[in-house]
């Protein structure tokens, strides 16, 4: 099945391999995602061979969108994270390819699919200028677009402010590991931010992750200058994001 207006997008996370049709115009999934549990160990071939059975089972034979939480340059995968690590220097989209029996595939990282959706049709489509999603986890991940455009691969996560990785004072993990309350962990959140903010100056935030559906509880505690706004997708991101990188021609 391929209809136009349809894209199909598939979001490979470390628990399931998620895909369904999305509606292009909408950013609306066509029909109920398929999911199948992620291969242990996830290893390239396992994973793709799971890609392969979400694309079977939803008899979809046109172009497939993939997200990796990897840093993904000209479909290699560069870093892995939380999947096998013999994902670096896996040429991705050449893996994924050959198991869909030689269709055309775009590859590209989780936060960036993400921030796509967001921006286009979710909590940031109503800001133009530059959206800066950081999805708060066991790391923290980030997706840079400016008028609808990505700049791939930031991984901001990374960036020190402080002297200290941004991901290592405010992911959502540190504040469960270290038991902080909410008003505790938002300082750091709030000092990353601002750091954040004086470098890129972006119209708005978008907070992702699972802490993001408890946003009533801390969103209101920052304290840095930018809008902070919860990510409306949700799990629908990624596979939205992946389905719009075939329309766009992404291909990091």
């Amino acid at each position: 099945m391929s209809a136009r207006g349809h894209a199909f997008g598939i979001d490979i996370g470390g628990s399931g391999v998620k895909g369904a049709a999305v509606d292009l115009a909408t950013g609306e999934l066509v029909h109920e995602r398929i999911k199948i549990a992620t291969p242990n160990p996830s290893t390239p071939q396992a994973v793709a061979d799971t890609v392969a059975k979400v694309v079977d089972q939803a008899g979809w034979d046109g172009p497939v969108g993939i997200t990796l939480p990897c840093v993904v340059i000209d479909g290699v995968a560069r870093t892995a994270a939380n999947v096998d690590k013999g994902w670096i220097g896996t040429d991705a989209r050449a893996l994924f390819s050959a198991a869909l029996g030689g269709r055309e595939v775009t590859v590209l990282n989780d936060a960036d699919a993400a921030g796509l959706a967001e921006d286009r049709h979710g909590a940031a489509k109503d800001f133009a200028g530059l959206v800066l999603l950081l999805t708060f986890g066991t790391g923290i991940g980030s997706a840079l677009i400016y008028h609808g455009t990505l700049v791939p691969n930031t991984e901001l996560g990374h960036l020190e402010i402080g002297g200290i990785e941004i991901e290592h004072r405010a992911a959502a993990s540190i504040k469960d590991r270290d038991g902080l309350s909410y008003a505790q962990w938002t300082a750091e959140v709030s000092s990353v931010l601002s750091g954040l903010e004086d470098l890129f100056w972006p119209k708005v935030f978008v907070a992702g992750g699972g802490i993001s559906h408890d946003s009533d509880q801390w969103i209101p505690l920052l304290t840095n200058r930018t809008p902070v706004i919860p990510a409306d997708l949700r799990n629908a991101a990624g596979i939205v994001g992946a389905a719009m990188a075939i329309d766009a021609g992404i291909a990091p």
